[in-house]
């Protein structure tokens, strides 16, 4: 019996489309400050979760991607470091934007975007440091 959760024909392409978008653009967040990874990530894996189960068990079984996705289902958890790493990446992403966009709005609207994600990661549980 197919899974309920699975989208019928062209909307399921437009999913898998949508997922393979995003763990793209997660990639590139990887390496490139101010563009967000884990948003794309827990994008990819709702998409791929809605077309392709294939897909969406390779991102949670993933080497970079898939503690991040079982933390997130596991109550929304984000780690200190991760929260560390986006925050001193939208400062550099910010400050990269101060020298060279000329537009001063622009840079205002970037700065309130980048500081409502700061706030909202900042705002997630984490998981409890282990003994030693």
């Amino acid at each position: 019996m197919p899974d309920a959760s699975l989208q019928p024909g062209w909307q399921r392409w437009l999913w898998l489309l949508l997922a393979y978008l995003s763990i793209g653009m997660a990639m590139l967040g990887v390496i490139l400050p101010g563009l967000p990874t884990t948003e794309f990530v827990l994008l990819a894996a709702w998409a791929a979760s809605r077309s392709s189960p294939r897909l969406a068990a390779w991102l949670e079984n993933h080497r970079v991607f898939g503690p991040l996705l079982r933390d997130w289902k596991n109550g929304g958890l984000v780690a200190r470091r991760t929260k560390w790493l986006a925050s001193l990446s939208m400062l550099v992403a910010l400050g990269i934007m101060i020298l060279t966009v000329e537009h001063r709005p622009s840079v205002l609207f970037a700065a309130v975007g980048m500081s409502c994600g700061a706030l909202f990661i900042w705002t997630r549980p984490e998981k409890p440091r282990a003994a030693s």
